[in-house]
């Protein structure tokens, strides 16, 4: 996966020429949300119980050299939290994440993000899952 910079030429882009966002201080306080919190949490560098933690990029990927090191039938034992089905996947995901961050975003490896499971809503936890995010662009884009 690399970043594909040519077909924008007044931002820096992220993938297909698609400009990124332009960064600045909002990239410097990153939120990411559901199935990244879900492999930290299972890989064992985010509190499950919480609704939401601090970690880097560089997490990802030193869980990810630690799953991709496990055989199969270790897995089990060193993941208890990850569906047996998930574990074959558990090095491909990690490894991923920590590229799309890094190489895809252009984050920092030590930067840190902030990763949520779940925001607060009145007296109620609700997941923060894809649908949440689109509701936030839309709403986010009305003026």
């Amino acid at each position: 996966m690399e970043v594909d910079e040519s077909p924008c030429t007044h931002m820096k882009c992220t993938f297909g020429g698609i400009w990124n966002g332009g960064g600045g201080d909002g990239q410097k306080n990153l939120f990411v949300a559901s199935f990244f919190f879900d492999r930290a949490a299972e890989a064992g560098f985010a509190d499950p119980k919480s609704p939401v933690a601090k970690v880097r990029p560089v997490d990802f990927e030193d869980a990810a050299k630690k799953a991709c090191q496990t055989k199969l039938e270790d897995a089990k034992s060193t993941y208890p939290h990850v569906e047996d089905g998930n574990l074959p996947y558990l090095c491909m995901d990690l490894v991923y994440q920590y590229t799309l961050l890094v190489v895809g975003f252009g984050l920092d490896p030590f930067q840190q993000i902030t990763l949520v499971k779940q925001v607060k809503y009145h007296d109620s936890l609700v997941e923060a899952a894809w649908p949440l995010g689109s509701a936030i662009e839309a709403v986010s884009s009305i003026r």
